[in-house]
């Protein structure tokens, strides 16, 4: 028999209703480059108030005037390089123009280092006159204490300039692995059952790894970890760069570790960090395993495997998830939260908001840019599952969450703490799966919609609590003076996914790998915030199926906050005190609850 085979689309193959409309940001590539010309004349004309910048109160607020402006523009240009790079990295315009923006935006952010040297300069009784005698400077505040926060960690000015001025340099390790990833790596096509399937990080990471079917998911994964395999050496040495780079640069600005200069700008404590980390790893990991067990039990495996932990149970009952039929489905789940909210998830269906299709040379995962000013952009490989719209109803919570903040708050004070920023999305998450289960009362739409949500605590609670533990093994041993090969990558992430599922689950060495697959480990400390903004919302989550609109509207006020409160005054706002224990162990908890109700419903 003639195996059938399936293609992946180019980008010029894609649909237009399946792709984001970029004109809100400029109408076209020659519009974006006479911008991006004349937006670097407008860092010269802030340069010129270099030496001078705190002579007066006035001087600085004007030049923070120009600034603001020219920051602005700036966004809108780096986000519409990025989305065009990040919509399809084997095209040589979207590669050419994405250097261009890092070379000239690395100029840019130069010319502007005085700024935060020149602040940081003043004695804190001369910064604090700066206010009293022009108020008009409280509007630049919350920005200039940040700033001014970073005094004892900052070098001399000629050396900030320097570092500013290898920004583009600085910023390679993430870069040559987007690309990478996005526009070299090839994976062979692989047989099941007489058919030829082509992979990539999409496909595998949206479609494969929830397949029911046991010999596509092993045949995919092979496929898939030869692929890894080849590149295993290469982007160990990149990731190897930005640790070095990392805790490098926590020493020279006299930090006491690098986790310490990480969550700077995360405005929570250490303790915090690992605590979080802790208690998830510690605790969750008896449920998951039982989690496990019933997988195995109900697909009827000998032995469950690495690749098979996100195998669907109850397959065959899967409602309607096709990118156009959820959308009215989100709207309604997400009507809780007012017509306010849900205008802006109506404007995103409407007005192109979000990427749907997996063409060759997209950007894996999914991601939500926000750019003051105009509105957000999603980034999804669509597939038609409901883990898909719960990855999608996600993403929307980050474009409710920006375009609240960026109509309320100033550019500065738009984004809050990385700690808070994946609430909002996980909050969506949950609300989709609420609705969900109000909509049928049976116990199969229950057990069901359990199992979405599973999907949701698996993602933060598992896969990206995980990458913490492993970020934090790894800079550990950086530390230390350790090497960072892939061998020693592979048996960090190896030993702790063993660590994790015990016995429950048979870990092969090619899951050594997984920490090749994530781009977070070049963000900075982000993986462990998606526990943490899983944590919030599941506490707020409950505050407003039990409360109603006094709990909806404290949640909207914290929206709209954007970062002008610290993450733990945010929760506080929505009735949530983050710097106690209980809030993990209670979300922790009702994973546990949802497993033993999962249990249950199986057995009837």
């Amino acid at each position: 028999m003639q195996s059938k085979t399936n293609k992946r689309m180019m980008r010029s193959e894609v649909p237009v209703e399946m792709t984001w409309d970029l004109t809100p940001l400029f109408k076209n590539r020659t519009e974006w480059k006479e911008t991006l010309f004349s937006n670097e004349k407008k860092f010269d004309e802030i340069a010129q108030f270099k030496g001078k910048l705190c002579s007066s109160p006035k001087t600085l607020f004007d030049c923070l005037v120009l600034f603001e402006k020219a920051y602005e523009e700036a966004v809108k240009i780096g986000t519409y390089s990025n989305l065009k790079r990040s919509e399809d990295a084997t095209n040589p315009e979207n590669q050419e123009d994405s250097m261009l923006y890092a070379a000239i935006s690395t100029k840019a952010q130069a010319k502007a280092t005085f700024i935060s040297s020149e602040i940081t300069a003043l004695s804190e009784e001369a910064y604090i006159q700066l206010f009293e005698e022009l108020p008009e400077l409280n509007r630049y505040k919350n920005h200039l204490d940040d700033l001014y926060k970073q005094k004892e960690h900052m070098l001399a000015p000629e050396t900030e300039l320097a570092f500013s001025s290898l920004g583009e340099v600085f910023d390679a390790p993430y870069r040559i692995y987007q690309v990478s990833k996005g526009a070299d790596m090839q994976f062979d096509d692989f047989e099941c059952q007489d058919e030829r399937l082509p992979n990539s990080f999409a496909l595998f990471e949206t479609k494969y790894e929830f397949s029911p079917d046991n010999q596509l998911r092993s045949a995919a994964y092979k496929s898939f970890t030869k692929a890894l395999s080849m590149y295993n050496n290469t982007y160990a040495s990149i990731y190897a760069t930005e640790v070095k780079k990392q805790v490098a640069m926590s020493k020279l600005r006299g930090y006491a570790s690098v986790t310490e200069m990480l969550l700077e700008p995360h405005k929570v404590t250490v303790e915090m960090y690992n605590r979080q980390i802790d208690i998830i790893f510690n605790q969750l990991a008896p449920h998951m395993r039982r989690f496990a067990r019933i997988k195995k039990e109900q697909l009827g495996l000998d032995q469950i495997h690495f690749y098979d932990l996100k195998a669907p149970l109850d397959s065959a009952f899967n409602p309607p998830a096709n990118y156009e039929s959820i959308q009215k489905v989100i709207i309604d789940a997400l009507g809780i939260l007012g017509e306010q909210y849900t205008d802006i998830i109506k404007r995103a269906f409407a007005e192109r908001w979000i990427d749907y299709s997996d063409n060759i040379g997209k950007s894996t995962g999914a991601f939500c840019a926000s750019p003051y000013g105009v509105h957000s952009y999603i980034l999804i490989s669509y597939q038609e599952s409901m883990r898909s719209a719960f990855t999608l109803a996600h993403e929307l919570g980050h474009a409710g969450h920006f375009n609240i903040a960026n109509r309320t708050q100033r550019i500065f004070d738009t984004r809050p703490s990385t700690y808070f920023v994946e609430a909002p999305s996980t909050m969506n998450e949950i609300l989709l799966a609420n609705h969900l289960m109000k909509s049928s009362g049976s116990n199969q739409m229950k057990r069901w919609v359990i199992l979405q949500l599973m999907g949701t605590y698996y993602h933060n609670f598992v896969t990206h609590l995980l990458e913490a533990e492993f970020q934090r093994r790894v800079y550990h041993h950086a530390e230390k003076g350790g090497s960072l090969t892939a061998n020693a990558l592979n048996g960090f992430m190896l030993s702790l996914i063993k660590e994790f599922w015990g016995d429950a689950v048979e870990i092969d060495d090619a899951a050594g790998m997984t920490w090749m697959r994530q781009p977070h480990y070049y963000m900075g400390l982000y993986p462990y915030t998606y526990s943490a903004g899983l944590t919030a919302s599941t506490a707020v989550a409950k505050q407003i199926f039990d409360e109603g609109q006094p709990a909806v509207d404290r949640w909207l006020s914290v929206l709209a906050a954007g970062g002008t409160l610290s993450p733990h005054e945010l929760m506080l706002k929505a009735g949530i005190d983050m710097s106690s224990v209980k809030p993990i162990e209670n979300a922790v908890a009702y994973v546990g609850e949802l497993i033993s109700d999962l249990e249950k419903l199986f057995k009837n």
